[in-house]
């Protein structure tokens, strides 16, 4: 009898072991998913804060790194730059948020993306991805409509940043369907900015002067340096090129010191795209580059 017992007590225990391991597994560890966060907010009042808290507030694991927040007010280009700038060094599903946003109440759509690297971009549809759709290409978009990833039942007129974008952003980052966001938008008809793609002919390249590089005024150009390398120059050689009209002669050197004080160049940046300096001067101010300005560079066949 007492064997009888112990064995049925074994089995009893056995089957509890199996009944407990089967409805409570291990959770295996999983990495902290990403918003890299941009705005024109500054950091004079707590806009950017609220926005971090509602992206905890939906995901409390988010980590969340500030692109910048000194993008020059509604300075869509800038925006568009610093985005492009910063998708190579991230893996496939990370979420940019982006709020560069003079539109911001208007009729303009506020949207979810996804580029061909994997990664996630909530923006309004403003041109803000007009250089990471050339860059990267958008292979598919989304209209934000669904009250469910939004904040609140009366959506503020002027902070979308905090009741849609940043919502939107932290469920996208805990792995939830985009296309349950809103309609699917035809990628080919999102809004972009009036900017030149970098072209090549036999002539040379086409191109845009997109921005200047912070308080230095030097001008970033959308030519990476294995497009202008199929140009034919080495270091060393005088690159023909007109900025908005302007012809100029500059020496294609490697850094600023190859040049005298106050002489012009042009380089390879450390984004891996073509740059206009004055060593030690504003190139902006000495020859009063408006931006975006049209560029054209002869081929060295051609500058001959």
């Amino acid at each position: 009898m007492f064997v009888r017992v112990a064995r049925l007590t074994a089995i009893v225990v056995l089957l509890s072991y199996c009944a407990f391991s089967q409805a409570a597994p291990v959770a295996a560890p999983s990495a902290h998913p990403t918003v890299v966060f941009m705005t024109d907010f500054g950091h004079v009042d707590d806009s950017v804060p609220i926005c971090k808290g509602v992206m905890l507030g939906i995901e409390p694991e988010l980590r969340i790194v500030d692109l910048t927040h000194d993008v020059t007010p509604f300075r869509i280009l800038d925006g568009a730059r610093f985005l492009a700038g910063i998708t190579p060094y991230y893996p496939a599903g990370t979420v940019f948020v982006g709020v560069v946003d003079p539109g911001v109440g208007s009729t303009r759509k506020a949207i979810v993306a996804r580029s061909s690297r994997g990664q996630y971009f909530v923006v309004p549809d403003n041109g803000l991805l007009t250089i990471v759709q050339d860059q990267d290409g958008i292979v598919a978009a989304y209209d934000i409509q669904n009250p469910a990833w939004m904040i609140g039942s009366a959506l503020s007129s002027t902070f979308h940043g905090r009741d849609i974008f940043s919502p939107v952003g932290a469920h996208l980052a805990r792995g939830e369907d985009p296309s349950t966001v809103g309609p699917a938008l035809d990628v080919s008809k999102l809004i972009r900015l009036a900017i030149q793609k970098a072209t090549l002919a036999p002539t040379g390249i086409s191109a845009t002067v997109i921005s200047t590089d912070g308080p230095f005024g030097n001008l970033v150009t959308n030519v990476d340096r294995d497009f202008f390398s199929k140009l034919g120059y080495s270091l060393g050689d005088t690159v023909k090129l007109s900025i908005a009209g302007k012809p100029l002669q500059i020496p294609f050197v490697k850094t600023f010191s190859d040049v005298p004080i106050g002489s012009p160049l042009i380089f390879v940046d450390s984004r891996g795209h073509m740059a206009l300096a004055i060593n030690q001067r504003s190139f902006v101010e000495k020859y009063e580059v408006q931006v975006p300005a049209t560029l054209e560079i002869q081929s060295k066949a051609q500058a001959r």
